[in-house]
């Protein structure tokens, strides 16, 4: 059985920054040119934009990783590197996001090309020439680029219809929105046809059109997950009113009806309220006797009782032109979904570390950013080392490591360097940069 794909999850990392340079001023007859190296570009951002000609989140089932590209690193002679382009993800209009790991809700994507962010690219790292100072003329030294943001998000589709089809399984829905609109759904005499909810759009007199739903049948025990229950019982809840298709040929129609508004009772006190058309479908295969006594049995329910034939389209201008008329007279419904700061969005913070003391005096640092500190620190250069240190002792590094029984002279990995350690009165005034 195909499963309506209204929910995926997916995987968003935003571009790296990219890295400054250390680079000095080679031009002839300059003597000892200064710093010029520039800084590296912006990693690019993550939005998401809602598409109002998208209908379902299966795009997300055949790829659901996405990477904006890295800015790229700093040159020389102040030359800064390119800044990455920015990636648009266009999801489905009605999509609600959820961050997997806080569980919050940060985007309900209700209006076409609404654009929200999702993953801010890191900042590029300054090169050494942003560090000169009356001082310290000579920096030799620059930033690393800060990461991007990785995090997984919960997507959730809401369909945006203006009219909502129930029924009975093989009631005639499909049917009935293919006499009606241009969409083409899947159509057999076998219940449970429509696994997927199939959009139409109806064209109206005056020149505009309304979105009908076709929601797959719904069974007793469906509000508690029964058959395709939940699945798609939350997508009635922004439609305007619902088309109750009733199917004359079962076995017994009004208990059909009472089941499924049963069920909508049990789901929600506003689908239970929610103003309903009954059509009565398949009139082509009763006799008019029997009929007649339908319409007198279904008037204790309703009063906008419309008999149709889906198949021989008997009524169904009459229907159409009702519908209409009550799309103009009912206001979508309003739901107030609250939306949360998504302050993730924004965090490209990547400081914590871990260490592993592998040997008596040699010990490993893992962290994201001392693993970039330690890609632009050339362990040659002594100022860059002693930066680096100064960095790890207002980090904290430092007084973990005392805990595990650092001491001067002692081996510290970090990422690609192997250095030994030395405290500030090792270094001295050095030590203080």
């Amino acid at each position: 059985m195909v499963k309506f794909l209204d929910k995926a999850k997916v995987r968003v990392i935003s571009g790296h920054g990219g890295n400054g340079m250390v680079a000095w001023r080679r031009e002839k007859y300059v003597d000892k040119g200064g710093p010029a190296g520039g800084d590296g570009g912006r990693g690019g951002d993550i939005y998401f934009v809602a598409d109002e000609n998208m209908s379902t989140l299966l795009d997300f089932k055949i790829k659901s990783v996405y990477k904006a590209l890295s800015g790229e690193n700093g040159g020389i002679k102040g030359m800064h590197g390119a800044c990455a382009k920015d990636l648009y993800i266009r999801v489905p209009l009605g999509t609600l996001v959820r961050d997997t790991k806080s569980g919050k809700i940060i985007a309900d994507f209700t209006q076409n090309e609404q654009t929200i962010l999702i993953a801010k690219g890191g900042r590029g790292g300054r090169g050494n020439a942003r560090f000169a100072t009356a001082q310290k003329r000579a920096p030799q030294f620059c930033e690393p680029g800060e990461p991007g943001i990785e995090r997984i998000l919960e997507l959730e589709l809401k369909l945006i219809a203006d009219i909502g089809l129930l029924g009975m399984p093989n009631a005639g829905k499909s049917t009935f929105i293919s006499a009606v609109s241009s969409a083409k759904p899947k159509i057999a005499d076998y219940p449970f046809t429509t696994l997927v909810p199939n959009l139409g759009v109806v064209q109206k007199d005056d020149g505009g059109s309304f979105v009908i739903a076709d929601i797959p049948g719904l069974i007793e025990g469906a509000s508690e997950g029964v058959g395709l229950g939940h699945e798609f019982l939350r997508h009635v809840e922004r439609c305007r009113f619902l088309l109750h298709i009733i199917d004359l040929t079962a076995k017994n129609p009004i208990e059909n009806y009472k089941i499924i508004n049963n069920e909508l009772k049990k789901h929600s006190e506003h689908l239970g309220n929610l103003y309903q058309i009954v059509a009565l479908n398949k009139i082509d295969s009763v006799s008019k006797e029997d009929l007649d006594n339908f319409v007198k049995e279904f008037k204790a329910f309703s009063n906008d009782i419309y008999p149709i034939s889906a198949v021989t389209h008997a009524g169904i201008n009459e229907l159409l032109h009702f519908m209409s008329k009550k799309v103009d007279e009912i206001p979508k419904p309003v739901f107030e979904i609250e939306v949360e700061e998504d302050e993730a969005a924004y965090n490209n913070d990547d400081s914590a570390f871990e260490i592993n003391k592998i040997a008596k005096d040699a010990y490993i640092i893992n962290g994201g950013k001392i693993n970039r500190l330690a890609k632009v620190t050339d362990s040659r250069n002594t100022e860059q080392v002693i930066r680096l240190q100064n960095i790890l002792k207002g980090m904290g590094v430092f007084d973990e490591l005392k805990k595990y029984g650092l001491k001067n002279g002692d081996v510290v990995i970090l990422g690609n360097l192997e250095l030994a350690y030395y405290d500030d009165e090792f270094w001295g005034d050095e030590a203080k940069g």
